[in-house]
């Protein structure tokens, strides 16, 4: 038995150094927690407060034993009219217990973006919004009233949301910092279109497998990509797409998933899509979820190398949460559920 998380937390960021399971910031605000993964018994361990103002969809991996978070969005302070992409980058120190601002900022927007720890010491970043697109479009949303400007809201958020996705200017570059250093470099450009929100798994050392994600808001989509690093070299290769579910002929895709890497397979389960949202843009509709019902999935997909075969249910739908590897499993925290609330439970899902 799992112990559940001290908060509920969605959109947060998780990350595992030397077994130790840490969860936080999101809906927690600026709260982190530990949890020992070989004594589950002992409980979530509060550790030091985030600095920095509360953000949403952070990257954040591990480098040296410490913990870097990069960007994210939220309000800098709570009296602002609109949310932003940062391009803050903290450090969590895991042995002093203790946070640092460092000196350095994103080169780009990387909320939404996945961040990849190599074995070399560095950072590797795929995706992340255009902070200067996101912030524009928030701003200008919040000097409209919903109540008394109803027309211009709604040809704001048609203009946002019906361009096509290259539109978007969404990170294209594999990205990577290196934390000794601290210098920003470029891998190059990924070959397929950038994705945000996908589930990533390292499958072997520098090794990872991309699962799904937007290309556009609103739009997801099937592809798996397989993408591995060695020396100053990023190489990319697809794999099979996510398989569709029994009586659709369209496969959604998902934004938002859990994955894991046990007994050599992938386990990826949950995520959040728009049904019908493809087949909308694919006939040129390009505001394809305009209308459409937000959908939390329960599936659970396991791909052996080959193919996929879907393999259960969650207890429900669930997306935006932290994920590990188990050695037998794939371990679900917190995340968001059909009514868009944030969830404390913790528990695995095995074969």
């Amino acid at each position: 038995m799992w112990p559940n998380l001290p908060v509920a937390i969605k959109s947060g960021i998780g990350v595992q150094v030397d077994g130790v399971a840490y969860v936080g910031l999101g809906t927690a605000g600026h709260g982190l927690y530990a949890l020992d993964l070989s004594n589950p018994e002992q409980g979530w361990k509060a550790r030091a407060p985030f600095p920095g103002p509360p953000t949403n969809g952070a990257a954040a991996a591990a480098a040296g034993g410490k913990i870097l978070v990069f960007g994210g969005n939220g309000k800098v302070t709570s009296n602002v009219g609109s949310a932003t992409i940062f391009d803050d980058v903290y450090m969590y120190d895991t042995v002093e217990d203790r946070w640092s601002r460092l000196e350095t900022r994103t080169p780009v927007g990387l909320s939404g973006a996945k961040a990849l720890s190599l074995s070399n010491g560095r950072i590797a970043f795929v995706g992340g919004y255009n902070k200067q697109l996101f912030d524009d479009y928030l701003a200008a949303l919040s000097m409209l009233d919903p109540n008394t400007q109803p027309g211009e809201v709604a040809r704001l958020v048609r203009g946002y949301m019906g361009m096509v996705p290259k539109d978007y200017r969404w990170n294209g570059d594999v990205l990577w910092y290196d934390i000794e250093l601290n210098i920003w470099g470029s891998y190059g450009q990924n070959p397929f279109p950038p994705n945000c929100d996908s589930a990533a798994v390292e499958t072997q050392k520098d090794g990872f497998v991309l699962v799904s994600g937007e290309i556009k808001p609103g739009l997801r989509t099937p592809d798996v990509k397989r993408v591995s690093f060695r020396e100053d070299i990023c190489e990319w290769r697809r794999l099979a797409d996510l398989p569709n579910l029994v009586g659709d002929e369209i496969q959604e895709g998902l934004g938002g998933a859990f994955a894991a890497y046990t007994g050599g397979q992938i386990l990826v389960a949950g995520g959040v899509n728009f049904k019908g949202s493809r087949a909308n843009f694919e006939a040129g509709n390009l505001y394809s979820h305009e209308g459409l019902t937000k959908s939390w999935r329960d599936e659970i997909f396991s791909f052996d190398g080959e193919g996929w075969r879907q393999i259960g249910r969650l207890p429900h739908g669930l997306a935006y949460g932290a994920s590990f590897s188990l050695p037998d499993g794939l371990l679900i925290v917190g995340g968001e559920d059909r009514a868009g609330n944030a969830r404390d439970e913790v528990f695995t899902v095995n074969f």
